[in-house]
């Protein structure tokens, strides 16, 4: 079993190639490490190999991470399903917020971010595989949301973020990550951010354009839900 050490350097290395393959600066491909169910002990051990981004699935766990890494300067996201009971802590402890779907959430999140923070980076989840158990707005409702969300003050609408339909075929990997590339491309909106890909798919990500891949197992090892989420 590798060391988190020994981990980042893998991952990060499988990035840069990817993105080398693909014509690509490996600097415009960031690392944000999913560290759900993960002790803050193995954040504080990512951080010291240089990891500054870290992206949570539940608010309560994340926000007790949160205070027990007070003294690590750490960039938060959030990437999991939002409820609208929990729109107030995300944006009032989070720089970035992934998995937008709905009008509602994004106003919530702008009424509720606090005036001295800076806007919050936001990214609309879009359903790009059709799954009815995925979360994700529908492609043909994206612009709409978009319009709507880029208007709102107290945020600042980034891109896009899909979790398309696992699969190990590398062509059907990139056909799903290329759905959400050319979406983003059609919205003709100032958007800088794809965030797509994940431990078993990031090189498919990186060749259709993510600027953001979210890995977890790759760095941490495999998830471990033998508790509940805190």
């Amino acid at each position: 079993m590798s060391t988190i050490p020994e981990s980042v350097a893998k991952v990060r290395a499988r990035i840069r190639e990817a993105a080398q393959a693909s014509g690509r600066d490996p600097q415009d491909v960031q690392l944000l490490a999913v560290s759900k169910t993960k002790p803050a002990s193995a954040l504080r051990e990512a951080f010291a190999c240089g990891q500054r981004d870290f992206g949570e699935n539940y608010l309560q766990e994340a926000l007790a991470k949160q205070a027990e890494l007070a003294d690590l300067e750490l960039t938060w996201h959030f990437i999991g399903p939002i409820q609208s009971n929990k729109t107030r802590a995300l944006a009032e402890h989070f720089a970035w917020v992934h998995a937008v779907d709905r009008l509602k959430i994004a106003q919530r999140l702008s009424e509720q971010r606090p005036a001295q923070l800076p806007p919050l980076n936001l990214c609309l989840q879009v359903n790009v595989s059709g799954e009815a158990s995925k979360s994700g707005c529908a492609p043909a409702e994206l612009a709409a949301l978009a319009g709507a969300v880029a208007e709102l003050p107290n945020l600042r609408l980034r891109g896009l973020m899909a979790i398309p339909e696992p699969t190990d075929d590398p062509a059907a990997q990139r056909a799903a990550f290329a759905r959400l590339r050319e979406l983003k491309e059609k919205l003709g909106l100032d958007l800088d951010t794809l965030s797509m890909g994940m431990s078993h798919d990031l090189e498919a990500a990186i060749a259709e354009g993510a600027t953001w891949v979210r890995i977890g197992t790759a760095l941490f090892g495999a998830r471990d839900y033998g508790q509940p989420p805190r």
